[in-house]
């Protein structure tokens, strides 16, 4: 899989949970633990985007 591939992948379940924790906040039954482990989730997931950006080459725009 390349970097390309990988850093979608994981912006598509980083855009995923932050759905999930919006529909969850607009339910007054919500979990709260079950909140705080997707906030979590989704907190990993955005420094694990941040470290594959770094990785990926620089991208100059002329």
């Amino acid at each position: 899989m390349s970097l390309q591939t990988h850093l979608a992948e994981l912006e598509r379940k980083h855009r995923q949970l932050e759905e999930a924790i919006s529909q969850a906040a607009a339910r007054p039954s919500t979990d709260g633990l079950n909140m705080v482990e997707m906030k979590r989730k989704k907190l990993l997931l955005k420094e694990e985007i941040e470290r594959v950006r770094q990785t990926l080459p620089d991208r100059t725009l002329h």
